[in-house]
């Protein structure tokens, strides 16, 4: 792995990742954030609506192979850069998603993400 790129490991830097830039593609949905002068860090999060174990390892391992070759040449200088797998991801072809984060890339370098998400009533159903 590059020297320049790092691994973001806690909670509280995945959650001020959320507050940042957020461009949803098919597959994944990156989320890009200024970090103070940290450097290019990312983070990957599947969660269990997506399969069981052995289909979310490899989806992070494809995600992981993804940013570790895009990152250094197209990330965005002193970010974190956090990618969320999506439903689909998983059955999509590597080159396609890796053309998608290319995409992701250059839109949040541009500024152009997509509308905040609505906020969720936190009692659900209720």
């Amino acid at each position: 792995m590059p020297p320049e790129l790092k691994v973001l490991t806690r909670r509280a830097d995945f959650l001020s990742a959320n507050k940042g830039l957020r461009i949803a593609r098919p597959g994944f949905v990156l989320l890009a954030r200024p970090n103070d002068s940290m450097g290019k860090r990312f983070g990957i999060t599947v969660t269990k609506r997506i399969g069981n174990a052995v289909v979310r390892n490899r989806m992070k391992r494809r995600f992981r192979a993804l940013l570790r070759e895009k990152l250094p040449l197209e990330g965005l200088a002193d970010h974190d850069h956090v990618l969320i797998g999506r439903e689909g991801g998983i059955e999509r072809d590597f080159a396609l998603l890796r053309e998608e984060l290319g995409v992701a890339l250059a839109r949040a370098a541009a500024g152009k993400g997509d509308p905040p998400r609505r906020i969720r009533a936190k009692g659900r159903g209720k």
